[in-house]
């Protein structure tokens, strides 16, 4: 079981146009794990007003060339593809296997919603599914992964059916917009699918911008939302990420680094409102918030920092021209923010682009 990333690297991995693709070397653990990150991740994970049918685009590019990239290393050419019906809707998997020249088999679905009161998780539903097992399956997967209750649960019951009707899966390729606890998640999923499917290859996992961990309790802001809201601290973040955030500071502030995804694209006045209650909390404790102590739960380290230690807390040692990173970081966190005349803007901006979404 992995408790911590001490001892992982970043291996770049060569590929054509804008995508990023980075392989994670981690001490003991069976399955490939990579981080991806693009232009249309970054600007999907930063801003929040990222909504509707751009938040299915902003994945593809990335999609079509890490997808390339696993088919030019014995992927395969065929895929079903397995969809959970919340924030799975975001993953465009079926185009980006298209645009590969890829043959999709089979669409499985489950649609499995969150029960939560007062913001808490109080259980899981499923309501529906459509799963057609087939054998010998490269399994192909996209879904936002917080405490990954959710992905078990349903993972669970896809294999159940597979079971049940003799299929089998050969790989599974896991996209996802995640935290940490994917990795323990992964590892015991690939054990299990070894012992259920002689010949099982593997599990490639990809998380889009980094491996975020999520907040164990309210935050430095006391409006974050335990074992739901994505931080930086304890993970693993790309650098280019890293640099895109640098080039737009205030989205360090925003709650986490992705809203509700299934809202975001369907549900958007409920995508806004979410926003609207996170910044006016922010409003509301601005004269209380140390806003050093906020960067600093931000951007995942206390500073300031020399850059040998930056390379191991950030885990980008062994990468190059990292140097300026680190100085804009150390630049940052002396930076006086006025948070209530930050949340101000926010919230005039979000209001005003909620009203082309609300109802007449």
């Amino acid at each position: 079981m992995i408790t911590s990333l001490d001892g992982i690297s970043l291996q770049p991995v060569d590929l054509p146009g804008s995508t990023s693709l980075y392989e994670l070397h981690i001490p003991k653990l069976r399955s490939r794990y990579y981080l991806l990150s693009g232009p249309g991740s970054r600007e999907l994970e930063a801003f929040p007003k990222v909504v509707g049918f751009h938040c299915y685009t902003a994945l593809l590019d990335e999609m079509v060339d890490s997808l390339s990239y696993l088919s030019s290393i014995g992927l395969g050419e065929d895929l079903d593809l397995f969809t959970i019906l919340r924030g799975g809707l975001n993953y465009p998997l079926e185009e980006a296997a298209s645009r590969c020249g890829m043959k999709v088999r089979e669409i499985n679905f489950v649609s499995c919603e969150r029960v939560i009161e007062d913001h808490v998780i109080k259980g899981l539903e499923i309501k529906y599914d459509k799963i057609r097992p087939s054998r010998g399956c490269v399994l192909a997967i996209g879904d936002i992964l917080a405490t990954g209750d959710t992905f078990r649960y349903c993972f669970g019951h896809l294999l159940n059916r597979f079971r049940q009707a003799g299929g089998s899966i050969r790989r599974v390729v896991f996209y996802t917009i995640g935290g940490t606890r994917a990795f323990n998640l992964i590892e015991s999923m690939s054990e299990q699918l070894s012992e259920m499917f002689p010949g099982f290859e593997g599990i490639d996992c990809l998380f889009f911008e980094g491996a975020f961990t999520v907040y164990e309790d309210k935050g430095v802001s006391g409006v974050n939302i335990p074992n739901i809201d994505f931080g930086w601290k304890g993970g693993v973040v790309t650098p280019e990420f890293r640099r895109f955030i640098m080039k737009h500071p205030e989205a360090l502030l925003e709650k986490c680094i992705i809203y509700d995804g299934g809202a975001r694209r369907y549900e958007i006045p409920i995508h806004f409102d979410e926003v609207l209650e996170y910044w006016e909390g922010i409003r509301e404790r601005a004269g209380i918030i140390d806003v050093r102590a906020l960067l600093e739960e931000k951007l995942g380290y206390a500073g300031p920092v020399d850059f040998e230690s930056w390379l191991d807390i950030t885990h980008l040692r062994g990468l190059e021209d990292m140097e300026q990173l680190w100085a804009d970081e150390q630049a940052l966190l002396q930076s006086d923010i006025d948070l209530h005349a930050l949340a101000e803007r926010n919230i005039a901006s979000i209001n005003k682009l909620k009203q082309a979404y609300e109802k007449d």
